[in-house]
């Protein structure tokens, strides 16, 4: 097989340190089928290190005792039906807590949600 049937797979660095991000633009530059993003070019992965000092952590924001509880729901694919069934709510109040934990996480959907929530070690996967 050749490589021109092999996709390009574009990845982002976004290293807070910039020797790190040196060494591994070197590194992952020399991948066959690998790019490194071009500045403000869309990449179908990023590789991400934040100084952990300066990165969000659980104590940055507070979670509600029930907002754990749908968080952990939305963790295993739970539908808002689904969370409201298991924990004795309404639909519209699992909907509730689904947005607020969005705004509380900056998330753009449940699964980023999920994610954040899981780097601020709030969940572990």
């Amino acid at each position: 097989m050749s490589n021109e049937s092999t996709p390009e797979i574009v990845i982002s660095l976004e290293i807070d340190d910039p020797v790190l991000a040196d060494r591994l633009a070197t590194l992952l530059g020399g991948v066959a089928g690998l790019r490194l993003a071009a500045p403000g070019e869309v990449a179908a992965a990023a590789v991400v290190s934040r100084d952990h000092d300066k990165a969000a952590s659980a104590d940055d924001f507070e979670l509600t005792p029930r907002e754990l509880d749908v968080l952990a729901l939305l963790a295993e694919g739970a539908s808002n039906k689904m969370i409201a069934k298991r924990l004795g709510i309404s639909v519209h109040t699992a909907k509730f807590h689904v947005g607020s934990l969005l705004d509380k996480l900056d998330a753009t959907g449940r699964t980023d949600a999920v994610a954040h929530a899981a780097r601020r070690g709030v969940i572990n996967l």
